[in-house]
């Protein structure tokens, strides 16, 4: 019997040194777009897909992540002693009943396929999910959905890419495969961060992927690179020698918001589009001499 992707990591432990010294002690996965954190539009993406234990690879000055999903004792009941019902009903509606939260430590910054190497422990030899919360994508039915319903269909895993322009392959991990069907392509290669000259393909890697376990035994064998750094990418080109991969063009607007301009770009569209805030907004920047 096949079995459902349930499970979903998070690698939160980055530095967030470009936004600094907004991130000195804060997580960058909580910097806001609007009124909420940029972990929350994560989570609730993966929930929407079906996922409902959520699995934080967390680091130091991470506890406000672990707070924000707890219960807020202190908060609800001043909110409820002064009769605020909708504010109440969002507080207490950050996660529904049915999703648990799982948090572990990574003790040393070792790069993203170190993270997620730490959770093999609780992800056991289920498929699962890897979301990225820097990487915010906006559409009507969420990019974690879409790769889920994909799985569901071929059984492999799944990894989320962009089109980009070839200028920008140096930024990114970049597949290389097979045309299988519309969006779809089988993956016969990934390399990282190439020059335009060199790269396979445009299509890069974003922070969406699901993978089947055995990435794990892939990720323990991989040769730690510059800065003794674990490279994700690294483990699915290792991955690919045993398994069927497929990069799978999602649709939806992604926001880089691992960057200032990014984060400032998703700022301004979800702005527009808040249903108390959008009219407004809008004829604020219309009056800007831009």
């Amino acid at each position: 019997m096949a079995k459902r992707v349930t499970k979903a990591v998070f690698p939160v432990a980055g530095l967030g040194t470009r936004f600094l010294p907004a991130t000195k002690a804060s997580p960058k996965e909580m910097l806001p777009i609007v009124d909420k954190p940029l972990v929350q539009y994560a989570a609730e993406e993966a929930i929407e897909a079906g996922i409902d234990e959520l699995i934080f690879v967390t680091g130091r000055n991470k506890r406000s992540i672990e707070d924000h999903f707890d219960k807020a004792y202190e908060l609800e009941a001043e909110l409820a002693a002064k009769n605020k019902q909708d504010l109440l009903r969002i507080v207490q509606n950050v996660l529904p009943s049915r999703v648990s939260c799982v948090y572990i430590r990574q003790q040393e910054a070792l790069g993203l396929g170190h993270a997620v190497l730490c959770a093999k422990q609780i992800v056991g030899d289920d498929p699962f999910a890897v979301i990225l919360a820097d990487d915010l994508i906006n559409h009507d039915t969420g990019v974690m959905k879409q790769m889920v319903q994909q799985y569901e269909r071929h059984q492999c895993s799944i990894i989320g890419v962009e089109n980009i322009p070839r200028a920008d392959t140096g930024s990114y991990g970049i597949v290389h495969g097979e045309r299988a069907s519309d969006g779809l392509h089988r993956m016969d290669g990934i390399v990282e961060k190439p020059k335009p000259e060199k790269a396979p393909s445009t299509l890069a890697v974003v922070g969406r992927y699901i993978l089947t376990p055995a990435i794990f035994s892939c990720l323990e064998r991989v040769q730690a690179g510059a800065g003794g750094e674990i490279q994700l990418t690294d483990g699915i080109a290792e991955l690919l020698r045993q398994e069927t991969v497929y990069a799978y063009e999602f649709s939806g607007r992604r926001y880089d918001c691992g960057s200032k301009f990014g984060y400032l770009q998703a700022t301004v569209e979800y702005a527009l589009e808040h249903p108390e805030l959008n009219e407004r907004f809008r004829a604020f920047l219309k009056s800007l001499r831009l």
